[in-house]
């Protein structure tokens, strides 16, 4: 008997989705968390907050583009352990 490969299904395309989506779940509800905390017209992130707001969003361009390619490239730098952070100009008002 000859083995055919099937499609993905579409629980597993929706997993797939899930799973892609779950990093900007995380900054929306971290973002979420401080605009309910901090009840001012203007918020506070601490330096921590905003690396980890920018390390998620890395993750998940770095998926997204693996995904834009079509298949599965390297290991993403937070697997190996490495995580390239980029510095952003911050204005101070």
């Amino acid at each position: 008997m000859e083995r055919t490969r099937t499609s993905p299904t579409s629980s597993t395309r929706t997993s797939r989705t899930e799973r892609q989506l779950a990093p900007l779940k995380l900054v929306s509800r971290l973002l979420g968390h401080e605009l309910h905390a901090q009840q001012s017209p203007r918020l506070t992130l601490s330096r921590e907050e905003v690396v980890e707001i920018q390390t998620t969003l890395d993750i998940y361009i770095e998926g997204a583009m693996r995904g834009s390619r079509g298949g599965r490239g390297s290991a993403p730098s937070h697997v190996s352990g490495e995580l390239e952070v980029q510095a952003v100009p911050a204005r101070v008002n």
